[in-house]
This record gives structure tokens, C-alpha cells and sequence, in this order.
């Protein structure tokens, strides 16, 4: 048998991976399947998906890896309350009785799990536990271009680790150095999250993004009493202000009365500029760290080659200026790099470390550009659309693309709907919202009519991969859209000393360039580039937007609304579809216009799904 499984779950952002002779087959989210955003549950669902996408039954799988270490875990959370004793007495007894109950003994709910799929699957023999960060490591270097590569993890913490060095070489990849809770960059970044009145886990995307609307005033503060960082970007964190290692809080008093402020109540404080200002010097502090450390790194490893992995590597901005130090020559970042990717990191891991397999390296990565979730055919999404009444047309692949292309050109939000779902929390253009980047009121009007999120939030450019150095001050691919670059000089509109003199939110509606939509308020874009041979129908549509408008890109966000998973299958798409102002709908060669569908069939869409 030569088919691995690999599972993370019960903590946040569940899934499934399947690999079969160490080839990527199929990966999906929990959260797609159950609509329930980050959801942490056994990932079934998504168990079934992969094992179907694969022709495979579960008694055809060798083993099935399962991304931590349940054990370690433990041992961290009672040593961190004993060492603290009598503090967090609070928080221990609400979380050892559940770990004493459930956790302890994920051995056996993982195989009642598996046994509810196959009852003779024999997982006393079949089923490994690998450690939290190496199956980040292994999701990253695995997967990558590269023959050889330095590793770096960083994430809130796996068993004890929160940062880990891997050296990667061919089939073997070897933890060298660690950083261990209660210090960690991702704990650090999410205090701030929660105190600027975020939700930790799902929040830190939004203070990166309201990060340039403010002036770093707080990182001297920052880096003098919260965090003590060494020349190679080591660290320990001063746990006198931090809640989390025992608490029910991510910061405490002491952190409130360093900064001045309270912890803002989430949607009911004001964002102010304090709170810009406190998200710009975190930000200015995580990037100083980073690249004291990847320099440090380039230098002792002499390895032109740099992965990453975990869930500060979602951080784009700081991947943009790691890619722009050139410590490293080359980056190459895992599309899935928080706990999700862990599952595909687990059978990875399990195929080249415990059963020995050599590797094969794909030129540009072994990751089929992320889409590795479920697909559906044109008569399953007729049959879908029919059943929820939906008036549409299905037309020929070149004639539709013209009219999405025109449709786009006159305005109008588009959802795009095809191919295979995405794995990893970016929308690549297989489950995405597109629009006109040309336009100045485009930002606004998918923030608050279509996506119901906070207004500052910025949104990203696909463009033609060949495109990308006449627009963006950037030479190479970003098919993951995980690297921040400028917008290109001449492209800048200069902004007038009345527009300098703006403060915080004000800065969103000045028009900063020719492609105001996508151009943050510090003149930089989030990236993905688009080849003709990953992704050949979203690539064809921007071709024909760039034919009729001479721009070469578009607006890409992800298909859903605040709160709510990524749509992974055409009712999903179309319920979206209906609760939102998206005016075009397109699922595969299926094209749908609101004003036809009856108006009976929308919902107050926003309201269905928990705030993020």
C-alpha cells in the first residue's frame, strides 16, 4: 500500500491530506464541509473527501499520520500551571477536566473515528503521531522546489515549540534549534490581536492590514519591556504582562497600563488611531525579528534556499520583506502554513522520515498551485442550481469568458466559481469574488455591500504572471499570494499635502495609483501571480479584462462573507451569491445574473454566520 492519510484536528483549522507515492492528491479544511469557520472537530468530512477525490477505502491506506503530539501537549500545559501555582488555578480546572476526558486520549478518537469508516481498519498499528512543528517543517520543505533548504517555523506553540530552525535535504529533514513556550512570535502577535479587540486565530490578518494606517510610535516600548531579542533573533518574552500561558486572556493589567488603553470591546469600541498605531509598531517589531533571524540563519547554514511554515508565515508583509533582504536567494512558503497545512506536513513526513522514500522535486513545487479540494462537473451543477431554483444559462467556455470579461470591465462584482477548491486560506481564483482594480470605489463598496467586513481591510491583485514587474516591484512568481510588494513608481499617484496630512481611516479614499482597489495605503499590494498553465481559465478572463481595458489584473478576494469558510460546492456559492451584492455569478460554464433569480430566494446572509 503506498497511500498515506494525514489528519490535524482539535484545536483550530481541521483537515485532511492524502498522498499516494509521495504525490499530493487531495487536501481540504474541515470548515469547508460544515460551514462552521476555523472549526476544530474531527475533519470527517473532509476525511472522506480526500480517500473519495483518491478511488481509495481507508483499508487501502498504510497509515494514517496524525500532525502532533497529544502527550507533549499535556506535559507543557501542567508543568506551565505548576511552575505558576498558585496563578491560572482558574483556567487549569476548566481545562484539565477536558483534557482528562478527551484530549489525553486522542489515540482512541481518532480510531473510533476511523473505525466508523472501515470497522477492520487496525489502528493500534496504522496510526502515527508526528511533533506539531515538524509536520509544519515537512508541509513546507517536502513540497518545495528545493533540493536543499533552511526550514523556519513560527507559530503561537505546537507540544512545546513555538520556533523551530529544520535543515532540509533531499528525503531527510532534522529539527536543529528551538525556541519554546511560553515565547513565542505568533502568542506575541496575537496579544495584539486581542488587544486592539480582534479574534485571536482568525484577527491577526486584520492587524497586519490596519498595521499602515498607523506610525510605529510603540516599538521602542515594545522591544524594551515586552520582548528581549538577541543579534540572531532569538527571543524570550516578559511574561509579567502576558495572560496566556495560564489565564483566560491573551494580555493582563500591566499590558493595559504599559500602552495607556483597555483592551478594545470588539465592535463596539471605535478602531482609533492608538489602535493603528499599536498594530504598526507590532508589526515593525514581528518583521525587525524575522529578519534578524533569517539573516542569521543565511549566515550559518550557508544554504541559498529559505521554507516557511506555521502561522506567522501567513504574515505577507514580513515574507515581503524577508524576499526583499536577499539573505536568502529563494523563498518558498507552504499555501497551507497554519495548522491545516500540518495535516499535509504529518503524511509527509510519515512517507520520506519513517518509511524512507526518496523525493522527487517538482521545478516549482509539488503543491499543484493549492488547488487540491473538490471539483464538480457541469451536470452536478446544473442539477444543484435546478434543485435551488436558480435561472441560469450554461455557454460556451470562449463566449462566456468575453462577457464576464465586459462585465468586469463595466463594474461589476463577479463570482467565480471553478475548478478545484483551494487548500489554505487564500481564494486563488477557484472560489473567488473579482473585480475591476481600475475602479476608486471598488475597496469600499466589496467591503461593506459585498464581503460585510471592516472598511480598511485591503484587497489583492491576480495578475498575468508575465505581467507582474511591469506592475509591482517584484521579479518573480507569487502563485500563493503570500508576498507584499510596492506598487511600481510610475504607476504611484503623489499624494497632495492635504492628503498627507490625513490620519488613520481617513488615508482610505485617497487614490493612490492607477489600480487604486489594490493599492494599500503604504503604496504595496498582496500578490498572486497567475500562469496560463496552473490556472487556465481564471487566467484566460484577465487576459480578456486586460484585451478590453489594457489592464493586466483584477481584484481577487475570497468567495464569502465576514465570518463565514471559503464556498466550497455551487449551493454554497449560490446562497452567497443571493445574500450579497455580487451582480455575476459564474459556476464552471453555468453564468448567472441577479436581476433574473427570483427575489424570494435571498437571505439576510450576513447575519448567518459568527463575526471573525
Amino acid at each position: 500500500m503506498d497511500a498515506i492519510l494525514g489528519i490535524s484536528a482539535y484545536y483550530h483549522d481541521s483537515a485532511a491530506a492524502l498522498i499516494k507515492n509521495g504525490e499530493v492528491i487531495a487536501a481540504a479544511q474541515e470548515e469547508r464541509f460544515t460551514r462552521i469557520k476555523h472549526d476544530a472537530a474531527y475533519p470527517k468530512n473532509a476525511v472522506k473527501y480526500v480517500l473519495d477525490e483518491a478511488g481509495l477505502n481507508l483499508n487501502d491506506v498504510a497509515f494514517v499520520a496524525f500532525y502532533d503530539k497529544p502527550f507533549l501537549k499535556f506535559e507543557r500545559l501542567v508543568e506551565t500551571y505548576i511552575s505558576r501555582v498558585p496563578y491560572g488555578f482558574k483556567s487549569f480546572r476548566m481545562a484539565i477536566p477536558l483534557w482528562l476526558k478527551e484530549k489525553l486520549f486522542q489515540k482512541d478518537m481518532i480510531g473510533k473515528e476511523l473505525k466508523r469508516l472501515d470497522s477492520t481498519y487496525d489502528y493500534e498499528n496504522k496510526l502515527l503521531f508526528g511533533e506539531h512543528h515538524f509536520s509544519h517543517a515537512a508541509s513546507a520543505f517536502y513540497p518545495s522546489p528545493f533540493e536543499e533548504a533552511v526550514v523556519l517555523t513560527l507559530d503561537g506553540v505546537g507540544e512545546w515549540a513555538t520556533t523551530t530552525v529544520s535543515v532540509g535535504n533531499g528525503s531527510n529533514l532534522e529539527i536543529v534549534r528551538e525556541i519554546h513556550f511560553p515565547h513565542s512570535l505568533g502568542l506575541l502577535y496575537s496579544a495584539f490581536t486581542y488587544y486592539t479587540g480582534f479574534k485571536v486565530n482568525s484577527g491577526e490578518y486584520k492587524l497586519m492590514g490596519l498595521a499602515p494606517y498607523g506610525q510605529p510610535k510603540f516599538k521602542d516600548i515594545i522591544f524594551e519591556k515586552l520582548i528581549d531579542v538577541k543579534e540572531d533573533g532569538s527571543f524570550r518574552l516578559n511574561q509579567q504582562y502576558f495572560n496566556y500561558a495560564t489565564g483566560l486572556t491573551m494580555t493582563n493589567k500591566h499590558f493595559e497600563s504599559l500602552f495607556g488603553h483597555p483592551v478594545r470591546k470588539p465592535e463596539s469600541d471605535a478602531l482609533t488611531q492608538f489602535h493603528m498605531d499599536i498594530a504598526a509598531s507590532i508589526q515593525e517589531v514581528i518583521e525587525d525579528i524575522i529578519i534578524k533571524l533569517t539573516r542569521s540563519l543565511a549566515k550559518e547554514f550557508k544554504i541559498p534556499n529559505l521554507c516557511l511554515a506555521g502561522g506567522v508565515a501567513l504574515n505577507c508583509v514580513a515574507n515581503g520583506k524577508i524576499l526583499k533582504d536577499q539573505a536568502f536567494k529563494h523563498i518558498w512558503i507552504q499555501p497551507a502554513s497554519g495548522d491545516a497545512g500540518g495535516a499535509l506536513g504529518a503524511a509527509l513526513a510519515a512517507w520520506h522520515m519513517e518509511l524512507k522514500h526518496p523525493r522527487e522535486i517538482k521545478p516549482k513545487d509539488a503543491m499543484k498551485g493549492a488547488f487540491l479540494g473538490p471539483s464538480f462537473n457541469q451536470d452536478q451543477i446544473n442539477s444543484s442550481l435546478d434543485k435551488l431554483g436558480a435561472k441560469y444559462r450554461v455557454l460556451e467556455r470562449g463566449e462566456l469568458i468575453s462577457i464576464v470579461a465586459k462585465g468586469l470591465s463595466e463594474g461589476k462584482a463577479v463570482g467565480f466559481f471553478q475548478g478545484r477548491m483551494e487548500f489554505g486560506p487564500r481564494a486563488l481564483g477557484g472560489r473567488s469574488i473579482i473585480a475591476d482594480p481600475r475602479s476608486p470605489s471598488t475597496q469600499k463598496n466589496l467591503n461593506l455591500k459585498v464581503k460585510f467586513r471592516e472598511s480598511f481591510r485591503p484587497f489583492a491583485p491576480s495578475i498575468l504572471a508575465e505581467k507582474v514587474s511591469d506592475y509591482f516591484d517584484l521579479n518573480q512568481s507569487s502563485p500563493y499570494m503570500l508576498l507584499v510588494a510596492k506598487v511600481k513608481e510610475a504607476l504611484q499617484t503623489p499624494m497632495s499635502k492635504s492628503d498627507q496630512a490625513l490620519f488613520g481611516i481617513e488615508k482610505l479614499n485617497v487614490i493612490r495609483s492607477t489600480i487604486p482597489a489594490v493599492t494599500h495605503v503604504d503604496y504595496s499590494a498582496r500578490i498572486q501571480t497567475v500562469s496560463k498553465e496552473m490556472n487556465p481559465y481564471y487566467y484566460s478572463i484577465i487576459e480578456a479584462f486586460e484585451k478590453l481595458t489594457g489592464c493586466s489584473l483584477l481584484v481577487n478576494t475570497s468567495f464569502n462573507v465576514r465570518g463565514e469558510p471559503i464556498v466550497c460546492n455551487p449551493e454554497d456559492a449560490f446562497r452567497c451569491f443571493m445574500g450579497t451584492d455580487i451582480e455575476i455569478l459564474v459556476v464552471e460554464d453555468a453564468i448567472l445574473y441577479k436581476e433574473e433569480q427570483d427575489p424570494s430566494l435571498a437571505e439576510v446572509y450576513k447575519d448567518k454566520f459568527d463575526l471573525d
